[in-house]
């Protein structure tokens, strides 16, 4: 099996496989987690939950990214055998299926169709997610700095605070420290997770994405290149390749409706040659059961036409009174 179309999921799951190494090997032994837990100005949380969105954002568009190579490669197999007419578009969900849809939507429609223009269109809109998950990276990257701001500043608020109880108030110069330390926490780790989160981990997650999406429109544009070209060009080969098609489909149906007529023949002949059976004056012993049956009906038909008049005969106001007169006792 061709592993061209898993390529950018694999070297996503190889960059996030080796960052995960690296951390567990250089952090794993320090109180970033702690400090976490205990940070006041809470920025790193913040950092913390862009990254998770980037990083969702990055997979999601991996696997879409993924399925498109796919289709891709599907489609190379199909135009290499019949050109753009033996491409059969499925859903619209992909944007390759799109592509070729709108590319035999112009043909068909006579036009010219701009190969580049329509696939620009349709990758634009994974060009845009990689983009975003790139603009997270450096959000992140300036989230740090703010961080480092933000740090430095509770640092001097602090160390202020213990030089005015220096000598004075005890327990106003350690909160007063602490509150120092605390901000050089907060300047370092949100330094240090802007910019490994954003500036090395997304961004490479970012250009790993964009660079799939460049490798399918490369695949697209190759097909429609060399296998479709003859297919889409205003000349003289791809109106005979069409007409060979519609030929090809005319005497399909037309192979159909013979077939279909042949059984209707036969099916009419069959049924002539019942009724003729059933017509016949000395039916063979084989059908005298049917015969007989239909005897019987007719043979009960007929009596109870008979009893019927008689009923009506009898029913007449006339024969009424006659009965009455005749009968005994009147």
């Amino acid at each position: 099996m061709d592993q061209k179309p898993f390529r950018t999921l694999i070297l996503w799951m190889i960059w996030a496989s080796a960052a995960l190494v690296i951390y567990l090997t250089l952090y794993s032994d320090t109180d970033i987690w702690l400090f976490l837990e205990h940070d006041p100005s809470r920025i790193t949380w913040l950092i913390l939950g862009l990254f998770a969105m980037g990083l969702l954002g990055s997979f999601v568009l991996t696997i879409m990214v993924t399925m498109e190579s796919l289709r891709a490669a599907d489609f190379n197999i199909a135009a290499q055998a019949g050109g753009l007419n033996a491409i059969k578009v499925g859903s619209h969900r992909r944007a390759a299926d799109r592509f070729f849809f709108a590319l035999k939507s112009t043909i068909d429609s006579k036009g010219k169709p701009e190969v580049e223009t329509l696939l620009n269109v349709e990758m634009a809109v994974y060009e845009r997610i990689g983009h975003m998950v790139e603009l997270v990276g450096n959000l992140l990257i300036t989230l740090g700095l703010i961080g480092t701001v933000m740090g430095l500043t509770l640092t001097l608020t602090g160390l202020t605070g213990s030089l005015e109880a220096l000598g004075h108030d005890q327990e106003m110069l350690l909160h007063g420290l602490r509150t120092a330390m605390s901000g050089m926490g907060t300047a370092f780790y949100t330094t240090l997770l802007g910019a490994v989160l954003g500036g090395v981990l997304l961004r490479m997650f970012a250009q790993i994405t964009l660079h799939g999406v460049e490798s399918l429109h490369d695949s697209l544009l190759r097909i429609c290149m060399v296998y479709c070209s003859a297919d889409y060009a205003q000349t003289m080969e791809r109106d005979v390749r069409h007409l060979n098609v519609e030929i090809e489909y005319m005497e399909k149906n037309i192979r159909r409706l013979q077939q279909a007529l042949a059984d209707s023949q036969v099916v009419m002949k069959a049924f002539h040659g019942e009724i003729k059976r059933l017509n016949e004056d000395q039916p063979n012993e084989q059908d005298k059961p049917l015969h007989d049956l239909i005897a019987q009906h007719r043979a009960y038909c007929d009596s109870l036409r008979d009893e019927m008049r008689m009923l009506a005969a009898m029913n007449k106001p006339f024969l009424i009174r006659l009965r009455d007169l005749f009968r005994p006792g009147k």
